[in-house]
């Protein structure tokens, strides 16, 4: 009995304790719901903000009234070209995920960049031009131009011919603000037969030869013109560059030439840029300013004892320490008696020239980048594949080689020498070079680019073009655009350079009176770096 009753007084006790956990339970239930509804609420709502933007506009939506304000000063287009249509580009094209983020900084690091200005105010200083001398199409020469426009240049003087003259790229170039396009037409030639530097002796041994002879040739007539043009547009500072080369404006305040060139002494007259040449890692490259950024630096950029010691694993057989030229390109400012002196320099008739070398910007060759450009520089030039010949046809000695061998082998057998000759694919020996600083990367061209490219000003620059040319527009004004001719002009042409030798150096007397022996310096052609020799620390 005493043990029944001690059951009945129990059964309350363990009601109570079960009543009591089945309530902690559901309060920690309820607990554990709450915690983790509270953060999935905050996410949707974070998520919700994002998708509707904030509250915040994006500039690249805007209307036509908002694009005005974009629009270069003095320019005789209502707004920037490529501007114009970004509302009928695909939504990936200016998505918010896109890297247009580049063109919205306020930054300063690249402070012509922002809303697309391009730095077209009057009041920003020094105005800076770039000429040159091209065949390329739009796919080259757009990114060039547009990459040099965000580093602060207003104006170029492009002198076409080969694709770059037909009608469907010629058009477009036409379209942009600050570019002047001339044409390489009969009339153009026959002007430059009369020119000054025509009739001189400084560029004559680089006359009457084919192939880059003639191209020097060309280049050095058409940078006479352009210093003109320069000087009339009112350019402070011109620049000679192909379309194969950026500018790398490293050492200044802001990724920026124009802030370069202006902390350039007033007493300065020429500043050299040596340049780096691109060092690709594979054979497959199609667009190398946004797939290359590793290049090899200048010998001016490196301590002589390094450059010296790895000399032998930095050449891997070929002829020189780089493939092309050395002596790296020049920017002249704009001043009386101003000339070429070859595509690399600048020289002035009336005294020689101060100039300084930059330590630390430099200008990025893109050369033999790309598998094709092998069979593209055989093209152009009708030289014969033999050592004697390509003398002739050739300046460097890679060039020679390199036609030689695209002239002379198979498909295979010519990308296997690539990859042999120009293309860094043992990894250890980039490691090694890049730590001794033979090898640097750069990223900065290849981000811009990219970014101008996401953006779509390239694709909105080609279909705003209008439908036609003005080929013959230059013509009315080509009389001035000889930096100066001679009293009794020849009807020499120099369509084909080299053909004839008639009056070779006509009316020479009558320029003698007003030069001095500082126009009789030889035009300076593309060079060699420094070669290593056994005698190369003996001296």
């Amino acid at each position: 009995m005493p043990s029944h009753h001690h059951h009945h007084r129990s059964t309350p006790l363990l009601s109570a304790t079960a009543a009591s956990s089945s309530s902690s339970q559901s309060f920690v239930s309820k607990l554990l719901l709450l915690l983790t509804l509270l953060p999935l609420s905050l996410a949707a709502l974070a998520f919700v903000l994002q998708w509707r933007g904030g509250g915040v506009s994006d500039p690249t939506i805007a209307t036509s009234a908002a694009y005005s304000r974009w629009a270069p000063r003095g320019s005789h287009h209502e707004i920037f070209p490529g501007m114009e249509t970004f509302s009928s580009l695909s939504p990936k094209s200016h998505s918010s995920s896109d890297c247009i983020n580049l063109g919205r900084t306020s930054s300063h690091s690249l402070p012509y960049y922002g809303d697309w200005k391009f730095g077209f105010e009057a009041n920003l200083k020094p105005k800076i031009c770039i000429t040159t001398s091209t065949s390329a199409g739009l796919e080259q020469i757009l990114p060039w131009m547009f990459y040099h426009r965000v580093l602060g240049v207003t104006n170029f003087f492009l002198f076409v011919e080969g694709h770059a003259a037909s009608p469907n790229v010629s058009k477009v170039l036409e379209s942009l603000p600050g570019v002047k396009v001339v044409y390489r037409t009969k009339e153009l030639e026959e002007q430059q037969a009369k020119s000054r530097i025509w009739n001189e002796t400084w560029l004559s041994s680089f006359f009457y030869k084919p192939c880059n002879y003639e191209l020097f040739v060309k280049q050095s007539l058409n940078m006479e013109m352009a210093i003109v043009m320069a000087r009339d547009a009112g350019m402070e500072w011109i620049l000679h560059l192909d379309t194969d080369e950026l500018i790398h404006p490293a050492g200044a305040s802001e990724y920026s030439l124009r802030q370069l060139l202006l902390n350039v002494p007033s007493n300065v007259d020429m500043v050299i840029f040596p340049n780096y040449e691109s060092s690709v890692e594979r054979d497959d490259i199609k667009d190398p300013f946004t797939e290359v950024s590793m290049f090899k630096k200048n010998y001016d950029h490196l301590p002589k004892d390094t450059y010296f010691g790895m000399y032998k694993e930095s050449t891997r057989g070929n002829p020189n320490y780089f493939l092309t030229y050395g002596n790296g390109k020049a920017a002249a400012r704009i001043q009386d008696h101003l000339r070429p002196n070859g595509a690399h320099r600048w020289h002035n008739y009336m005294k020689t020239p101060n100039e300084i070398k930059l330590e630390e910007a430099a200008v990025l060759h893109y050369t033999y980048a790309k598998f094709s450009d092998l069979t593209s520089r055989r093209d152009r030039c009708g030289c014969k594949p033999t050592k004697d010949d390509v003398k002739r046809c050739f300046m460097l000695e890679f060039d020679r080689a390199a036609f030689i061998i695209a002239s002379t082998q198979t498909e295979e057998e010519m990308l296997n020498w690539y990859r042999e000759r120009v293309v860094w694919g043992d990894k250890d020996l980039r490691l090694k070079l890049l730590r001794k600083g033979i090898l640097t990367r750069i990223y900065a061209p290849m981000a811009i680019i990219q970014g101008l490219r996401e953006s779509g000003v390239f694709s909105s620059v080609i279909a705003n073009a209008p439908t036609t040319i003005s080929k013959d527009k230059f013509l009315a004004s080509i009389d001035s655009s000889n930096s100066s001719r001679v009293v009794s002009p020849t009807t020499h042409t120099s369509r084909k350079i080299g053909r004839s030798r008639q009056q070779q150096t006509s009316a020479r007397k009558v320029l003698e009176v007003e030069t001095n022996a500082a126009d009789e310096a030889a035009a300076v052609p593309p060079l060699s770096p420094p070669a290593w020799t056994m005698t190369t620390f003996e001296q």
